[in-house]
């Protein structure tokens, strides 16, 4: 049979994630040191994990209502408004889904259709540009700056915005930047969106993961804002639960609705299981929360500092785990950067042109691994970059 005659145009073109691809050869090597992936290095906590036991043990192994436990909502709603100050009703205006991916896939599709426009800052994750695609859509992408910490500025959101826009998309704390909107920033692109009919997508997946001491702000926060936007938040990084594949998203019930009917025909409910332990998680976990931010924030500044010591030229990343360097001083593309610093040295990062044509230039460092793997990679890292200056000098 000829399969790709059955396969539609867009998944032919869409190309496979860059991050996976480095992750995939380094898995087949000895001794490497992989900082290529965003998945905690701690346990999910284990008054978490006990509770998933104790549901399987009760025999709560069945469907759950298509919008999740209603008890998980309540929960999820009760640390919304506990940790960000936001309102959202549990029965209407909140779903859970199977991580925070699927979310954004209902967001995107269910709003989406032909010759609609996204507006997608990058450099940032892999997945909406493709979404946009397969749903139809038109990817329009704002390119965010080195010299703005690549947060979005207002100037750069007018500019892109014309009569087919629909959707844009806030990835803050960003993937892979680091980058975080503080207030004022997002007040900013407030009063660019009051009086158009765009919706926002919020991906806030790491806004557990903020830095610095004023916290994390969502756009939801600012005034005009809430009724216009869709929230994005999940289990797997602010847990550590990427493996039990739990998120949600909250907004305004007519889209949660029409959401929801997407979400019962592809997906029925989210695992029975992982909700449980959600429950728990929601309830309990603060602590947890503090205890894994704190590691975080320990390794961020190990990382950036012993980046910036190499001539790889960071600034310092407010949100998620990951660094984004700049490695033109080398002279070296993203990808040359990568693959040479894999099969030389044996370490894993990722080239910045995963996420966006405008990440040439820069590598995604992730740092939630161990101090001692960190160090070991920023060693590994310089003698890299020693034996590259030494070649060049050579000719």
């Amino acid at each position: 049979m000829d399969y790709q005659s059955l396969l539609t145009e867009c998944i032919r073109d869409i190309k496979p994630s860059g991050i996976r691809r480095f992750f995939d050869i380094a898995a087949e090597m000895e001794d490497v040191i992989s900082l290529s992936i965003g998945e905690p290095d701690f346990q999910t906590p284990w008054h978490v994990r006990q509770e998933g036991i104790h549901s399987l043990e009760k025999g709560h192994t069945h469907y759950t209502s298509n919008s999740g436990l209603l008890a998980l909502r309540e929960g999820i709603s009760g640390y919304l408004q506990r940790r960000f100050g936001l309102s959202y009703q549990p029965k209407d205006e909140i779903l859970v889904t199977v991580g925070g991916s699927e979310a954004i896939d209902l967001c995107i599709r269910s709003v989406i259709g032909a010759g609609d426009e996204v507006l997608i800052p990058e450099p940032s994750f892999v997945c909406y540009e493709p979404i946009t695609r397969l749903a139809g859509g038109t990817p329009v992408i704002i390119e965010t700056k080195a010299a703005n910490q690549f947060r979005l500025t207002p100037e750069e959101l007018r500019e892109k915005i014309t009569p087919k826009t629909k959707l844009l998309i806030l990835p803050y704390p960003n993937n892979p930047t680091g980058a975080v909107m503080r207030r004022e920033d997002l007040e900013g692109i407030a009063r660019v969106l009051r009086g158009t009919n765009i919706l926002v997508l919020s991906d806030e997946i790491y806004g557990e993961l903020t830095y610095s001491k004023s916290g994390h702000t969502s756009v939801a926060q600012i005034e005009g804002m809430k009724e216009r936007t869709v929230f994005v938040g999940g289990f797997s990084k602010t847990y550590a639960m990427t493996g039990w594949r739990l998120g949600y998203l909250c907004g305004p019930a007519p889209l949660v609705s029409a959401m929801t009917k997407l979400h019962q025909y592809a997906i029925m409910s989210a695992p029975t299981t992982a909700q449980y332990a959600a429950v728990e998680a929601i309830r309990n976990g603060d602590e947890d929360i503090v205890h894994m931010r704190e590691e975080y924030d320990m390794r961020r500044r190990l990382l950036v500092d012993g980046l910036n010591r190499l001539g790889l030229t960071c600034f310092e990343p407010q949100g998620a785990f990951y660094c984004f360097p700049s490695i033109k001083s080398t002279g070296l593309t993203s990808e040359e950067f990568c693959e040479r610093l894999l099969y030389t040295q044996h370490v894993a990062v990722v080239p910045g042109t995963a996420f966006g044509d405008c990440g040439e230039g820069f590598v995604r460092v992730s740092y939630c691994y161990s101090t001692s793997h960190l160090i070991e990679a920023l060693h590994r890292i310089e003698l890299f970059l020693q034996e590259h200056k030494e070649s060049k000098a050579h000719g």
